[in-house]
């Protein structure tokens, strides 16, 4: 991770950690380095942007940047991140960029940088992107004259993402009642227009951005609220997405969650049964579900475990030619139809599953068993030191023992603070917090533990 690009963009507050100078200095960037890519021509940019209000700003100040190098900015404007990534793929983009600071409330924001093939940029370019802001070079070429690059209106961008959408599907959705959760975000048009020309009987909320109201006690963060739609409405499935919708959770007919995890798992069973799940794996990250392991061990497919991020799970798909992997949180990647997570594609799969097999989404969520979870925060003198202290690797490897076949712990760092998430999955929410105060206890007894948040 660098100063300001993390494993999912350039994210902060907006106007303190993020400013529209940040903005427009990567578009400055991004149109100077692909120009100079085509030996002088002007680079082509795309770049949408999820309904906060200060999406608007960066969109202008990215634009500026980029026709003042010289290049080109395409604009999709309100958009999912993965209808960028699909337009970048597909229409020949040098790269595109998305403004979002995904389920994030309003007053954050972010810059997700895509490359060419619509996955995200990797890390070399964003180093270099970095050094550029901090004055390394000092300064870049203005576009001068008839050189001074475009900025192009894009709106057919989406519709072409929508058809091809709707092109997923294998069947029509006529009869189906389905609930869309919208978060007040990019998929605000973009989702009840798939769902209606499916031909659902579709139901919205959370469709009214004011530019403030993004993820408000809505979509996939707050799924109570569709979980109550579907049960007052008598509705057979809902989607909620989040505010770029790049990921989905859906609630079943009798308002019960449908996690990420159960979602893989009933993807997962479904391609296998189709010849579509290649290698006969999954890939999830470290923060999956004991319980999905399990139900999938009883099918015979196997998986693999990432760090999380769904970079990491798509890193790993592309790298060994996986098709289906994602996150607990509702990041589905089904490489076949994109390279990123896309909540459209993760409910028309789900859809498509429900109306091939005619089973409700409870009874083909019913093979998985989710375990009871416990995670505590914990702040320790150093993160590094804690993890190789003997006590400390002595308790993890005897409540491993005593869990045995039926539970997990599994310790890891934060990130962005000196913090050590200890997590445990058992068979009981009692076992489960005894293993966690175990590994606490040890961090105690060793010198490193600092608080238990």
């Amino acid at each position: 991770m660098g100063k300001y690009f993390g494993t999912d963009g350039f994210r902060g507050k907006a106007g303190r950690d993020l400013t529209a100078w940040h903005a427009f200095m990567t578009g400055r960037f991004l149109g100077w380095y692909y120009r100079k890519k085509h030996d002088g021509a002007p680079a082509r940019i795309v770049i949408g942007k999820d309904t906060r209000r200060s999406s608007y700003m960066y969109e202008n100040a990215l634009a500026a940047g980029i026709s003042s190098s010289g290049s080109d900015a395409y604009l999709l404007h309100v958009t999912t991140t993965p209808c960028v990534s699909y337009i970048t793929r597909t229409e020949g983009f040098d790269c595109g960029v998305m403004i979002s600071a995904s389920h994030n409330p309003f007053y954050d924001n972010g810059i997700k940088l895509m490359n060419e093939e619509g996955e995200k940029m990797d890390d070399a370019l964003q180093d270099e992107l970095e050094r550029f802001i901090d004055g390394d070079p000092a300064e870049l070429p203005y576009a001068v004259d008839d050189e001074v690059g475009k900025t192009v209106d894009f709106y057919s961008g989406r519709n072409r993402y929508i058809g091809y959408l709707t092109g997923i599907a294998t069947r029509s959705f006529e009869k189906h009642k389905v609930g869309l959760d919208c978060a007040n975000g990019a998929s605000w048009m973009i989702g009840r227009s798939v769902f209606d020309a499916l031909g659902a009987k579709t139901y919205v909320i959370n469709a009214e951005p004011d530019g403030t109201n993004i993820n408000k006690n809505a979509g996939s963060t707050h799924i109570e609220g569709l979980k109550e739609f579907v049960r007052e409405n008598k509705l057979d499935v809902g989607f909620a997405f989040d505010g770029d919708a790049d990921r989905c959770l859906a609630v079943d007919e009798n308002g019960e969650e449908i996690n990420g995890d159960k979602i893989m798992y009933i993807c997962g069973k479904w391609m296998k049964s189709h010849g579509m799940l290649s290698n006969n794996t999954v890939v999830t990250t470290i923060m999956s579900n004991f319980g999905l392991y399990k139900a999938f061990d009883e099918l015979g497919i196997r998986y693999e475990k990432t760090a999380v991020g769904d970079r990491y799970v798509y890193e790993n798909m592309k790298e060994n030619d996986h098709m289906l992997g994602g996150e607990q949180s509702g990041h589905i990647i089904f490489r076949k139809y994109a390279h990123t997570g896309d909540g459209l594609i993760t409910a028309i799969m789900l859809m498509s599953v429900m109306i091939e097999t005619n089973l409700p989404l409870s009874t083909l969520a019913s093979g998985v068993t989710m375990y009871p979870q416990v995670l505590k925060n914990v702040e320790v003198d150093d993160k590094d030191l804690t993890l190789q202290d003997p006590l400390v690797q002595a308790s993890v490897q005897k409540c491993t023992e005593e869990l045995g076949e039926n539970g997990r712990v599994l310790l890891r760092k934060s990130g962005t603070e000196p913090v050590l998430r200890v997590m445990s999955e058992a068979a009981t929410l009692e076992e489960c917090e005894k293993e966690v105060d175990a590994i606490i206890e040890a961090m105690r007894v060793s010198g490193h533990l600092q608080k238990v948040r």
